[in-house]
């Protein structure tokens, strides 16, 4: 613990610095300084768990390979699927502020018993499950596994409830009606992306080698206090936070609008501005602006269209049979991010191989780093963390600013030609990866020397600069793109990516297994994910991932292309129906 601070500095200085340079008279770069030291430390107990964990499942829980890969992409996958759920609340009921509060303290009280539980149960005898299997772990009993996968996933649902509404909530800060409140919001994003890695790189640097020598439990028992002092700091910042009122059901809103088209889908809708708008400056859809209408997707507008119908039987108020069009504008909007969502998830199945497949690769290797120490395999994952902070400053400082003086456009690279990048770059990590594993196995069937873990490096810091493409992307372009009341939803769908890619990986993982299982007893080949890896072809894995992401490359290009974003309206004109502009069919 004595090197918690020193990280924790290390962002203090940063932050104060930017915020002196501002010469704020309020105090909303004090709040945003508490908040992300916050977050922080939630994120250091998030991976004190989740990079280990494959590790611990292996030595500790005694899984094989591939099972302890899918033990992981499950739970991982959980980690984020549950963010859907947790959004909609935020959205709907609760509000960013209250969900955050709930659900770190779910998260808190799962790492309290998974430390608990290791120490009684599960890490038997004490300072068994190290990295040099010194000390192997008695069999755990089928209580003690019971409750250490209750113990994981009520973390899982914890960290999954907090992770999309904390990264709306902290937007939410910033008046977008300030100038340069606009211009720091902008910056969020990398900054958000900046303090979770900050949180992975202590576990990384430090944490994993006490879980290497088998102390499992101080390491778990850390992670629950980083995560309650966490929740702590969020809690100081209270009076300041500005705060978004909860904006109804956006999954009803959306299903109206797709019902009331639907039942007028023999209708013509009439021109944008005769299409059906409450009077007056707000919407309909509380705490969200009127949005301006869009020719895209037009066979929704059908839902907006007034009809004799409507009026004379009394429908007019009622929203299955009548939307109006910062409704329908809404529903739009999520229909079309889908594509480009669904074109994450492969890089997804790309970006879960380094809490996992990486990690079994670096076992199989020389972890003697220049004959000073032995590196946990885990610990690789530092320089995943290095690649995503150099990008984070070359992105922020480089090519934003050249490509805003190139474009006129303040903002610089657009979201999703940096999304399309961050895929290319995944590609070439995948490469990197199959080739480190070809000559891996080339010199262990040798019988020369292991090769040297620290091979591993180019493929980890790869990978991390493709995550500032896709993942700092996309929590860019859904915050951006979606309106107001469905905000923690599309952060939670950049979430919900990697969690069905966890899954993929885990089905793609068994497939594998399964067929190379049934060629061995018909008398064939080993197969590509064994337990000796030696005997395996990871490397062809990694390739078929590859290729995957370039047919994947594709796909979003022309997404990409179709997509046209949503607009609010434009002050000063109205787009609500007066009398003589609604249009009846």
């Amino acid at each position: 613990m004595k090197m918690v601070p020193i990280h924790m500095l290390m962002l203090l200085v940063a932050t104060a610095f930017s915020w002196w340079g501002t010469r704020r008279k309020n105090i909303t770069s004090l709040i945003s300084l508490v908040w992300r030291v916050s977050y922080v430390l939630a994120n250091f107990a998030f991976f004190g768990v989740a990079v280990g964990l494959v590790v611990f499942l292996r030595q500790v829980l005694h899984q094989e390979n591939a099972e302890a890969a899918n033990s992981v992409s499950m739970w991982m996958g959980t980690v984020y699927i549950f963010s859907l759920f947790c959004a909609f609340l935020s959205d709907s009921y609760m509000g960013r502020y209250i969900t955050c509060i709930m659900f770190q303290f779910i998260f808190i009280v799962g790492l309290m018993l998974l430390s608990l539980l290791s120490w009684f149960l599960l890490v038997e005898p004490p300072g068994c499950g190290d990295g040099g299997g010194l000390r192997q772990c008695a069999a755990p009993s089928r209580r003690g596994v019971a409750v250490f996968y209750l113990s994981i996933y009520m973390a899982a649902f914890g960290n999954g409830g907090y992770q999309p509404s904390v990264a709306t909530f902290g937007a939410d800060q910033f008046d977008d009606a300030d100038p340069g409140e606009r211009r720091r919001k902008q910056a969020f994003f990398c900054l958000f992306y900046l303090s979770l890695n900050v949180g992975s790189l202590f576990y990384n640097s430090v944490l994993v080698f006490f879980e290497d020598r088998g102390r499992w439990v101080a390491g778990f028992w850390v992670s629950t206090a980083a995560a309650a002092l966490a929740l702590a700091l969020f809690l100081l910042g209270t009076p300041r936070y500005r705060r978004v009122r909860p904006a109804g059901n956006p999954l009803t809103r959306i299903a109206q609008v797709f019902v009331a088209a639907y039942r007028k889908r023999h209708i013509v809708p009439p021109p944008g501005d005769h299409l059906h708008e409450v009077d007056g400056e707000g919407s309909a859809i509380r705490g969200v602006g009127k949005l301006a209408h869009s020719d895209q997707l037009r066979f929704l507008d059908k839902a907006a269209t007034a009809t004799e119908e409507d009026y004379h039987d009394g429908n007019a108020k009622n929203p299955w049979r009548l939307c109006t069009v910062t409704q329908v504008e809404e529903a739009k909007c999520v229909v079309s991010m889908v594509p480009i969502w669904i074109c994450s998830i492969v890089y997804s199945v790309e970006f879960t191989q380094m809490s996992s497949l990486f990690v079994e690769q670096g076992a199989a290797m020389d972890t003697d780093i220049l004959g000073l120490f032995n590196a946990p395999a885990a610990s690789m994952s530092v320089f995943d963390v290095a690649g995503v902070l150099a990008t984070l400053a070359f992105s922020h400082y480089v090519l934003v600013p050249a490509a805003a003086r190139l474009t006129k456009n303040p903002r610089g690279v657009g979201e999703l030609k940096r999304m399309g990048a961050g895929l290319v770059i995944a590609l070439l990590g995948m490469v990197a990866a199959a080739v480190v594993e070809v000559h891996r196995r080339r010199r262990s069937g040798a019988g020369g020397r292991a090769m040297s873990v620290l091979w591993q490096a180019p493929q980890y810091a790869v990978m991390g600069a493709s995550e500032v493409f896709v993942y700092v992307g996309q929590l860019e372009f859904f915050n951006v793109q979606s309106p107001e009341g469905v905000k923690s939803l599309g952060s939670s769908l950049c979430m919900a990516s990697i969690s069905l890619g966890n899954y993929a990986s885990m089905v793609m993982v068994s497939a594998i297994s399964g067929v190379a299982s049934r060629r061995r007893t018909g008398g064939g080949t080993a197969g590509w994910i064994l337990a000796e890896l030696d005997r395996g072809h990871l490397d062809r894995f990694f390739i078929t991932l590859a290729v995957l992401s370039a047919v994947d490359l594709v796909v979003f290009i022309v997404f990409a292309r179709l997509f046209k974003g949503i607009e609010p309206e434009v002050e000063g004109i109205s787009s609500s129906p007066q009398d003589d502009h609604i249009y009846i069919v």
